[in-house]
């Protein structure tokens, strides 16, 4: 069973559902730790309620290197046996950039959401971007974490029709719900080891119907 860690910076909605996910659909991991990098993140009490460990690594005023900093969340994540042989690690709402020696390490154990259909609108305020280009249709992207911005291989994806009358706050929303359903169910199919990468693609071997 792999060992969880999700890594936040804010509320965790997505650390949130995939914590009750992980209750009720028997994903295959053990939720070992939730780390943020902001000491006043909401998340860190949601995750403490759902019976999780949570630990902070302040990132306001740290002057080191981004891989410096990294390596002070490698120490926690090993405490809590999410290694790269025995781990996987969530990023939710995290805002930072994580540094390509992380990605390295931890190679293909790495996921991310990114909220529009990749590889359209990477980077920030993608719903923004959506409704500004004049889009039908946006979504959401579960992916693996390679160095690039938001470009890692693509896991699953769920589609979310663009209304003539949204704003950047009202598709945001109904993203966020199919986040909340994709991520956990991503999870759940890199732990059953039914997700396998050839190239830059996916391909999901096995999948229940």
């Amino acid at each position: 069973m792999m060992n969880l860690g999700i890594l936040i910076s804010g509320r965790g909605s997505n650390m949130e559902a995939i914590l009750k996910a992980v209750k009720k659909q028997k994903i295959p991991v053990k939720p070992a730790i939730v780390i943020s990098n902001n000491p006043n993140a909401v998340g860190l009490e949601i995750a403490q309620k759902l019976g999780v460990s949570t630990e902070t690594v302040e990132s306001r005023g740290f002057s080191g290197t981004r891989w410096e900093y990294d390596q002070r969340i490698i120490k926690i994540l090993y405490k809590y046996g999410v290694t790269e042989k025995d781990g996987l690690v969530c990023l939710a709402g995290f805002m930072r950039i994580i540094s390509p020696e992380f990605i390295r390490k931890y190679k293909n154990r790495i996921l991310n959401i990114h909220p529009a259909i990749l590889p359209s609108f990477p980077g920030l305020h993608s719903q923004r971007q959506a409704v500004e280009y004049g889009v039908k249709y946006s979504g959401c992207t579960v992916h693996f974490v390679d160095e690039g911005v938001d470009t890692g291989p693509i896991i699953l994806q769920s589609i979310v029709p663009v209304r003539d009358n949204d704003t950047e706050e009202t598709l945001s929303k109904r993203i966020l719900a199919k986040e909340h359903r994709i991520y956990p169910q991503a999870i759940k199919l890199v732990a059953e080891g039914k997700v396998k990468i050839v190239g830059r693609r996916t391909v999901i071997t096995n999948q229940d119907r």
